[in-house]
């Protein structure tokens, strides 16, 4: 299984930023935490609009299977559904804490998106 992570840093023992369009860095890795990819989001850190539907873009074509972060907006909650990618939401920690909460079948899975449009 390949997992998205919003990521403040490069390693799987950086926090996960609560934010998913424009988090610095957004970590793809297996189940066992295993680092797949560090995906540098600077791009859409600083876009003036979309970062949230380019970042979805960015992980569904990595073919990851969900997406762990802390907000999700409408566009990119659509965006990622149209790719069947899960998104798990309010999630914090480290990389690997959230990883484990996955295994452990700890992380709640949306049914909608929990940040609004900021457009």
């Amino acid at each position: 299984m390949k997992i998205a992570v919003t990521s403040t840093g490069k390693a799987v023992e950086s926090a996960i930023d609560p934010r998913f369009g424009r988090a610095p860095f957004i970590l793809i890795v297996d189940d066992d935490c295993n680092l797949i990819e560090a995906i540098d989001n600077s791009t859409n850190v600083n876009a003036f609009r979309g970062a949230g539907i380019q970042a979805a873009k960015t992980i569904a074509d990595r073919k990851v299977d969900m997406l762990l972060t802390g907000r999700c907006g409408p566009n990119a909650f659509t965006a990622l559904g149209a790719a069947g990618i899960k998104v798990g939401i309010e999630q914090s920690g480290t990389i690997r804490e959230a990883i484990e909460r996955v295994k452990k079948n700890e992380v709640s899975f949306a049914d909608k998106p929990n940040a609004e449009a900021h457009w």
